[in-house]
């Protein structure tokens, strides 16, 4: 495994990181507490080939490897992650499923424009009953011809207030639990598809986070992902590389709150001199900015070994499971370090506190993590 970035990584990092400094950073307080959703940043970031990073460019994607896609995620979480985690969806979520199970048709038709970023697409598992228990889900999908016709809903959707297209999973059997789940490509503005208010959350909480719902919606069975028995199974995997976003993400809020902290350590005085200059403040300085190059080296460990088409399941749980607790910790230090104006809405370390705290939930909690981590090492 390379550690070192090439000269193509690089640049991009460079561009991203530019771009998310005088783009994206201006906005962000402001969508955290309107909870508007950034549709423009979408549509500026897909004009960078940002929409569908490791799509390949004959699909309408930027064709580069999954490190590089780490890398973009990175660095719009560094200044907020609510960008990121849209980002995140659209490429992980929706664009890789159809990557890897898609028909040439589902390629043409549902990738190339989520891909481009023309559209933006969501990924709908979550039931009210059925979070990390996903063979749990209620939500139906009955054969009528040469459609299926689904009913049910779904909680907890990114993007799903403004999204286009749809990956959502139903039950072909509810009685065969994940053995008769199945994937749909649907689209937005079908008969009997619906989506609830915006979701205020505690934190990336312009993300387009609602409900779905699903009453008597006839889906073609073209749009059928894969095979019907295949649905948990792309589920899944579409979560082990979901993790290596959200394992970006950690970072890049990570490292947005280091370098608020480091900052304000620097130019903050009390007894007449710099709080770096106090032992306390540089340990803490220490610890943060070694836990963020672990949390990264994991990632793009992850990253690496899915680009090899390596088996990475574990990696992917690893990452995610160190990053997000890493990003808790790192945000607390870093809003420790500004003492009572951490506290308050004035700087922007206080969001970065609670943008952290979600990434230890969602695309698996962090006990997931540990059963899929132990499920690996115990196999050995």
């Amino acid at each position: 495994m390379r550690v070192q970035l090439s000269e193509e990584q690089q640049l991009l990092r460079e561009t991203v990181r530019r771009f998310a400094d005088e783009v994206v950073a201006p906005k962000a307080r402001e969508i955290d507490e309107t909870g508007e959703f950034p549709r423009d940043f979408f549509e500026r970031a897909a004009e960078l080939g940002l929409a569908g990073v490791a799509v390949p460019e004959e699909l309408g994607g930027s064709g580069m490897d999954t490190v590089s896609y780490c890398l973009v995620i990175e660095e719009i979480s560094r200044v907020c992650a609510t960008s990121g985690v849209i980002l995140s969806v659209n490429n992980s979520l929706v664009c890789d499923p159809i990557l890897q199970f898609g028909s040439d048709e589902q390629k043409e038709r549902f990738l190339r424009p989520l891909a481009s970023g023309e559209k933006l697409g969501c990924f709908a598992l979550t039931e009210p009953g059925a979070g990390s228990d996903a063979a749990a889900l209620r939500t139906t999908a009955r054969r009528d011809g040469s459609d299926y016709v689904l009913n049910g809903s779904k909680v907890f959707i990114t993007n799903g207030t403004h999204a286009e297209i749809a990956l959502v999973f139903a039950s072909v059997d509810l009685e065969a639990r994940h053995k008769g789940i199945a994937a749909f490509l649907v689209e937005a503005s079908s008969d009997g598809y619906k989506t609830g208010g915006h979701e205020y959350k505690l934190g990336v909480n312009a993300s387009g986070t609602t409900e779905l719902f699903f009453e008597e919606m006839r889906v073609p069975a073209s749009q059928l992902l894969g095979e019907e028995s295949d649905g948990f199974k792309i589920a899944m995997a579409t979560l082990d590389g979901g993790r290596i976003g959200i394992s970006a993400q950690a970072v890049g809020i990570a490292q947005g709150a280091f370098e608020e902290g480091m900052s304000y350590a620097q130019e903050r005085e009390q007894f007449g001199q710099a709080l770096s200059s106090f032992q306390a403040i540089q340990f803490y300085l220490a610890d943060m900015s070694t836990e963020i190059d672990a949390g990264r080296l994991l990632t793009w460990k992850a990253a690496w070994a899915k680009e090899n088409q390596k088996r990475y399941t574990l990696e992917a749980a690893q990452a995610k499971l160190f990053t997000s607790e890493m990003a808790q910790r790192v945000t607390s230090k870093a809003l420790q370090i500004h003492g009572g104006y951490g506290y308050t809405k004035e700087y922007n370390v206080e969001r970065y506190f609670r943008d952290a705290r979600i990434t230890e939930i969602y695309e698996g909690t962090s006990e997931v993590q540990k059963m899929v981590i132990a499920s690996a090492v115990l196999e050995r």
